[in-house]
């Protein structure tokens, strides 16, 4: 049954954070959350607030890290904060070089789904800078612009078609993995990889989604991805972000988390107006 555009935004957010949860059994041991969520919240709170901004993102993300609320922080995203925290502008603080194409874009960008079209230029230009906030890398933004496109076709009622995002991003290895990736997960990890690398993350991401859409089920493909190892808490966050939009609110396992990613959530979805259409 067709879901509303609200279900879908708490579908999105709620499923990347029990992704989040799940994923990182394989990682830390625990059911909790990590910065893949945290950041996530921190973006849609910084949406709340008004317009998307690197500036006004940036800002957020700055107020939790010196809250002490983000765990498990990677090491280019670490620069960025710290950088931030002394003073440099959004545009400066992102670290650069090869070390800067890993998930620290990718696994926080879903919320910009709903609120920019990236087919428009400015909006995409807009991405891109938001992703510069902590990563100066064409990598790690086309991951991210891929995660944006999905989400946005998901939460429309579209198909999740590889071949179709990669279509609409830049040439690079993200591109390249989403046109040779295949509907099996075991397939796809064993050919493209699963770790920490952008590029590898979200087309496994997407094959993740495409498994836990098909079945309605989070736990049993989280737990098969969890089994093949790699960086399992974003990749499963970001799945869960996608086949949350495609599903809505009510197919996600509330009960896996705390109120407060869905009181955010709410929040969030509260805030923002109708999806725009492409």
């Amino acid at each position: 049954m067709p879901h509303s555009f609200n279900h879908s935004i708490l579908g999105c957010v709620a499923g990347g954070a029990v992704g989040d949860m799940l994923g990182g059994i394989a990682e830390r041991g625990s059911l909790s959350l990590s910065d893949d969520t945290q950041f996530t919240l921190a973006t849609c709170e910084a949406l709340i607030e008004g317009a998307p901004s690197p500036e006004r993102i940036a800002r957020r993300m700055l107020e939790w890290f010196r809250a002490g609320r983000i765990s498990g922080i990677g090491a280019s995203t670490l620069k960025a904060m710290r950088d931030l925290d002394a003073g440099a502008h959004w545009a400066l603080a992102g670290a650069r070089g090869e070390r800067a194409a890993g998930n620290g874009v990718a696994m926080r960008i879903a919320p910009l789904a709903f609120v920019l079209d990236p087919e428009v230029p400015d909006e995409r230009t807009m991405i891109r800078d938001i992703c510069r906030i902590t990563h100066h890398h064409d990598e790690a933004y086309c991951a991210a612009l891929a995660v944006v496109i999905a989400i946005r076709d998901v939460a429309r009622g579209e198909p999740l078609d590889y071949a179709r995002i990669a279509d609409r991003i830049p040439d690079s290895v993200t591109r390249d993995n989403l046109q040779r990736l295949r509907h099996d997960l075991e397939w796809s990890a064993r050919e493209i990889g699963t770790s920490g690398y952008a590029a590898e993350t979200v087309p496994i991401a997407c094959t993740l989604a495409t498994a836990i859409i098909a079945s309605r089920s989070f736990e049993e493909p989280i737990y098969r991805l969890n089994e093949i190892g790699g960086d399992t808490d974003t990749i499963a966050s970001i799945a869960g972000q996608i086949a949350g939009a495609a599903l809505g609110i009510d197919a996600v396992p509330t009960h896996e988390i705390d109120g407060e990613v869905l009181r955010i959530a709410e929040q969030f979805a509260k805030a923002i107006g109708p999806l725009k259409k492409s």
